[in-house]
């Protein structure tokens, strides 16, 4: 894949406190599904854990992940603030017992 898709990746892995239940699952995507209306977020990804090969440097302890690519680290502060979001966390941060956050910019810039 050539180009780039953004300035700033925002990956986000949520640790759910019932793994098990596919109903939190659900919920937890349905959820994040909510915050692609966000009107400064560029692209993403809403996914589960791979059932790729066991390596020791892949880490499947995680229940979803959501990646979304913004143009600039206004465009993520925005975000961060936006009522959609907001309510995303009041309403969903039940469901989990950790959440990682990884921002990262575009080296190639």
């Amino acid at each position: 894949m050539s180009g780039t898709i953004s300035t700033l990746a925002h990956h986000v892995y949520f640790w759910l406190k019932n793994p098990e239940s596919k109903d939190d699952v659900a919920k937890l995507i349905s959820g994040v599904k909510t915050l692609t209306s966000i009107e400064t977020i560029k692209g993403f990804h809403i996914s589960t854990p791979a059932a790729t090969e066991d390596r020791n440097v892949i880490d499947t302890s995680y229940s979803v992940s959501w990646l979304a690519f913004f143009d600039s680290e206004a465009d993520e502060q925005i975000y961060q603030v936006h009522e959609t979001h907001l309510k995303f966390i009041a309403d969903h941060e039940h469901l989990w017992s950790k959440v990682v956050v990884y921002d990262s910019v575009d080296a190639t810039k």
